[in-house]
């Protein structure tokens, strides 16, 4: 992943683009096949951001994503193109993690309430959330996905099909460490680093804050930061890990349970 606080309007997997050297966008990824991860939410509004439907009205995604007043589009595959299978839905209300900070990067994630209930079926469904707030052990794989930006220092050109990647759990000891993050900012424990190796690039980009990061088909994490250009080995993604602080929130914020397993 690579900046990914400041979403700019280009879509990419999970992150958002953020201020200065941080970055949010899939790079070194692949088309994935159209409306196969149908739980991935398109999110229009000041900013262009991901995110995952998590209940048939409401949409987890990233804080940092100023999304007033905006929309979002379910069951998308194409960004600009016209599909039989997308759902637009406007936005009632967006409910920020209490004590999110947008200078720590700390607790970056907010809920999505939806003015009416998404239409389930093959192109639209609900992403399971983890069982508890297990952390995730370093070398552990898992995927983003977005519409971000696919190559540095193409802001104009975004993706316009949905785009995945593997990334691999890089240690908060490593991340923190002089060549990566130096502890600016502090990757805490609500923070997942992972990324791509020196030899292949893989990374969220611009667009991309506020998709889900998978492991193991469940939503472990939403995008957050990274740096620029991304993709760079010093700079791997940073994700908001769904800690049980933030599953006791999201339950109780939602109302009832939620969905664990497809």
């Amino acid at each position: 992943m690579g900046v990914f606080l400041t979403l700019s309007t280009s879509a990419a997997i999970v992150l958002l683009i953020i201020p200065g050297d941080l970055c949010v966008d899939i790079i070194g990824g692949h088309e994935v096949a159209p409306h196969s991860r149908p739980f991935m939410a398109m999110l229009e509004g000041e900013e262009f951001c991901g995110g995952a439907l998590i209940k048939p009205n409401w949409v987890l995604t990233a804080a940092h994503c100023n999304l007033e007043g905006g929309r979002v589009i379910l069951g998308a595959h194409s960004r600009t193109k016209r599909e039989k299978e997308k759902q637009v839905i406007e936005i009632a209300k967006e409910i920020r993690y209490p004590g999110y900070s947008d200078r720590k990067k700390e607790h970056d994630i907010m809920l999505l309430k939806l003015t009416k209930r998404a239409k389930i079926n093959n192109a639209v469904k609900v992403i399971p959330l983890p069982t508890s707030g297990k952390d995730l052990k370093p070398g552990t794989t898992c995927r983003v996905a977005g519409w971000g930006e696919t190559e540095n220092y193409m802001k104009k050109f975004p993706s316009d099909t949905l785009k995945e990647v593997n990334v691999t759990v890089i240690s908060r000891t490593i991340c923190n460490d002089k060549k990566h993050y130096n502890y600016n900012p502090r990757i805490t424990k609500n923070m997942i680093c992972a990324g791509g190796s020196k030899r292949e690039k893989a990374d969220s980009c611009e667009g991309d804050s506020g998709g889900p990061l998978i492991c193991n088909n469940v939503m472990k994490g939403v995008t957050s930061f990274g740096k620029s250009p991304c993709g760079s080995p010093n700079g791997p993604g940073v994700y908001t890990l769904i800690t049980n602080q933030y599953l006791k929130w999201i339950r109780k914020t939602i109302g009832g349970d939620l969905q664990t397993e497809y």
